[in-house]
């Protein structure tokens, strides 16, 4: 049975969670491989409105394994959290269901200070999330990490706490003008998260051997999107990790000859968070009806997104870094009621036409976007479950997308909930 990664090939915030859960009903185990709390995934569920910040989306599913692997870097506070909510509202009743890799890093309170200490004095911030997700990075190439098993032994985390709150304590009172931690009550409170979490460490890596020997078909769910990737995106206005599918591999300890196939998620339009460029950026009454009409504020800040019209240049580039085999197109229905949409095909730069992505940001932001336009719609998608169903003004524009990416959509999504999305092919039956 094959092993299955889902990427966003935007910005983010594509609508991962939903294709996540949609494809979990056939997997037997969801993998999320890295990212921290600062990513937010949406899910709605006959009516109700679920966000995970690092809980894999098929949780939802019944008798379904989740895990957060090797390559998450863990805020204890938000897990729990979620772990709580969840179990109130009648999920997560085994906890058997999730598995939490002792090897992941630990997100500290000094991680998070050190984020929004950085992002306040700078004049030119990034637009973190303040989630403390770089600076936890940092400490993990650095060596000097806390990992979540190291959290069920005290004289190991104390040792570790010592060494950094006499490097970090300095840091964020002297350079950055925040208050510094005491090791006691830090200790207490990382050892307290640790006995919660308990039941649910261990050697992921091992357990995701023994599932995919077994032919279980395992999910691997990505954070972020493939142009906020530390390498391939748009630097320095990234996330700290590698988000594209090859990080799969590394985030849940398992070899690259065990993934069969790579899908997709892609956005019918383009958003943004933060700073950065974005060549298809609208400024106007367009982008202020695709924010309110696609409900595009952040799941994890509450922040409102930039919005654009669809950028093929940028889709192309994270199609080919991920080695992507299929598509799921989502939010088709946020369109809906536009006269006229545009597509960019290439971009203009220093008079010059290019048709690949740069490869840096101070490039990017002088780009200007090459369009191409096509008709609108105004017919309402709700209940369309066929790509014959869909208007003919749409149907187009998939088609037309499709032709300009040169890769095939699986499934295309026209509203929040399950049942709005149908599948043209099936991405489990992909691969060996």
């Amino acid at each position: 049975m094959p092993c299955v990664v889902v990427v966003g090939v935007q910005w983010g915030d594509e609508g991962k969670g939903k294709v996540v859960d949609l494809l979990a009903e056939e997997a037997d185990v969801i993998v999320r491989f890295q990212g921290g709390s600062n990513a937010g995934h949406t899910l709605v569920v006959g009516g109700e409105k679920f966000v995970f910040h690092l809980i894999p989306s098929g949780i939802l599913r019944p008798n379904k394994r989740c895990v957060i692997g090797n390559g998450v870097v863990v805020d204890p506070e938000v897990l729990l959290e979620e772990i709580r909510s969840l179990k109130e509202r009648g999920y997560l009743q085994d906890d058997s269901q999730l598995l939490v890799s002792e090897a992941a890093q630990v997100v500290m309170p000094y991680h998070k200070a050190i984020d929004k200490g950085r992002e306040g004095r700078s004049s030119k911030p990034l637009g973190t999330t303040g989630r403390g997700i770089g600076p936890a990075y940092e400490d993990k190439v650095s060596r000097v990490g806390i990992r979540v098993g190291d959290l069920l032994h005290e004289e190991v985390l104390r040792g570790k706490l010592e060494r950094a709150l006499e490097e970090k304590n300095p840091y964020l009172v002297h350079v950055l003008g925040q208050r510094g931690l005491d090791l006691d009550p830090l200790l207490e409170e990382m050892l307290r998260y640790g006995e919660s979490l308990r039941p649910y460490i261990v050697n992921t890596s091992r357990f995701l051997a023994e599932e995919i020997a077994r032919g279980r078909r395992v999910l691997f769910e990505g954070a972020q999107g493939a142009l906020l990737d530390v390498d391939h995106g748009t630097y320095p206005y990234v996330t700290s990790s590698n988000t594209v599918a090859g990080n799969a591999c590394c985030g849940a300890g398992i070899g690259p000859t065990q993934i069969d196939f790579v899908l997709g998620v892609v956005k019918a339009y383009t958003t943004r968070v933060g700073g950065g460029p974005f060549p298809t950026e609208l400024r106007n009454g367009t982008g202020d009806y695709l924010r309110e009409r696609g409900g595009e504020y952040g799941a994890t800040t509450g922040r409102p997104r930039r919005c654009g019209w669809f950028d093929a240049v940028a889709v192309r580039h994270a199609i080919r870094v991920n080695g992507t085999g299929g598509l799921a197109l989502t939010k088709l229905d946020t369109l809906t009621g536009l006269d006229r949409l545009r597509i960019c095909t290439a971009y203009r730069l220093h008079g010059e036409l290019i048709e690949e992505f740069p490869s840096g940001a101070e490039l990017l932001e002088r780009c200007e976007p090459v369009y191409e336009e096509v008709e609108g719609w105004k017919e309402d998608l709700t209940g369309r479950r066929s790509l014959l169903e869909l208007p003919a003004a749409a149907r187009n524009y998939v088609e037309r997308l499709q032709e300009l990416l040169g890769v095939p959509f699986y499934l295309i999504s026209v509203g929040a909930e399950r049942e709005e999305t149908f599948f043209l092919k099936d991405p489990f039956s992909e691969g060996r």
